[in-house]
């Protein structure tokens, strides 16, 4: 049997240490800049990115990473003696799948295997060091992604999104919508679902929209609902990380908790102050 490597892109958000320490190769996608594109993590950080926000006015556009990257990485992967599990951004949220799952079928079909996450930042994380633990445990390329595939709907992944500008700049929100939410203290709070970004409105201070985001985390593990293998708290600054922790472990003191920075191109959409909880449900 074939050794197996854990691939990705950057979206989602490990960070360096965690990505070292599970050996999963990542691909930067890019934020692009009228001057120049950068690759996530690799050319410009999530707070070097807020800065140039600042000073330009404006957020970059994201892209994929390119079918070279991707055909490049893999057939070297291949060279190597690797069979490939692959799952970046989900379908509904990317075009990144749609590039991947074309460039895969450059190659033999039992070589490279493709799971759509169906999720964004660590809620792909997660999924990634759960198939890391199957590797580790000698189990294929095939085997693995097919248990991905039923680990993937049983991911819970939410975060409160502290300003509107970034939303709004991004085309996801109106002025005058902008312009009103910020006049009534509306913080958006997002869920990830079946695939897709559904968001409710939690009116008033940020504190507020962290409490009903951990009330989710509280209900499910009162329930005695979460696996207790992995626990992320994400964002892309530390502005609401304390709070959060705290309130997470008064709840559950759980051993694997992951502290990671949101990336660029997830930086670039949810701005600074968002802060997500991401776990998996049994």
């Amino acid at each position: 049997m074939n050794k197996v490597a854990i691939v990705t892109d950057s979206t989602c958000d490990l960070g360096n240490e965690i990505v070292e320490k599970y050996n999963i190769y990542v691909l930067p996608l890019y934020v692009n800049f009228e001057d120049r594109s950068y690759r996530d993590g690799v050319d410009i950080t999530t707070q070097e990115l807020f800065k140039k926000v600042e000073e330009v006015g404006s957020i970059p556009k994201t892209s994929a990473a390119t079918p070279a990257d991707y055909h490049n990485l893999f057939q070297r992967l291949i060279n190597e003696g690797y069979d490939i599990v692959y799952s970046g951004i989900g379908s509904q949220l990317s075009g990144s799948y749609q590039i991947v799952n074309l460039v895969t079928k450059e190659f033999p079909e039992d070589r490279i295997f493709l799971v759509d996450s169906e999720n964004l930042s660590t809620g792909i994380g997660l999924l990634l060091l759960k198939a890391c633990q199957m590797r580790d445990k000698g189990m294929s390329a095939r085997e693995i992604a097919e248990e991905m595939k039923k680990i993937t709907p049983k991911i819970r992944c939410s975060f409160v999104v502290e300003t509107l500008d970034y939303l709004h700049m991004g085309g996801r929100c109106s002025g005058t919508a902008r312009f009103i939410g910020t006049m009534l203290g509306v913080r958006p709070l997002i869920q990830v679902v079946n695939g897709k970004m559904e968001a409710k409105k939690v009116i008033g201070p940020m504190r507020r929209g962290l409490e009903r985001m951990i009330s989710v985390y509280r209900k499910d593990f009162e329930e005695g609902i979460v696996d207790e293998d992995f626990l992320f708290i994400t964002c892309p600054d530390d502005k609401n990380y304390d709070f959060v922790y705290n309130k997470v472990k008064t709840i559950n003191n759980v051993k694997n908790l992951y502290h990671t920075n949101a990336g660029c191109v997830i930086g670039s959409h949810c701005g600074p102050g968002c802060i997500g909880i991401i776990y998996a449900v049994k």
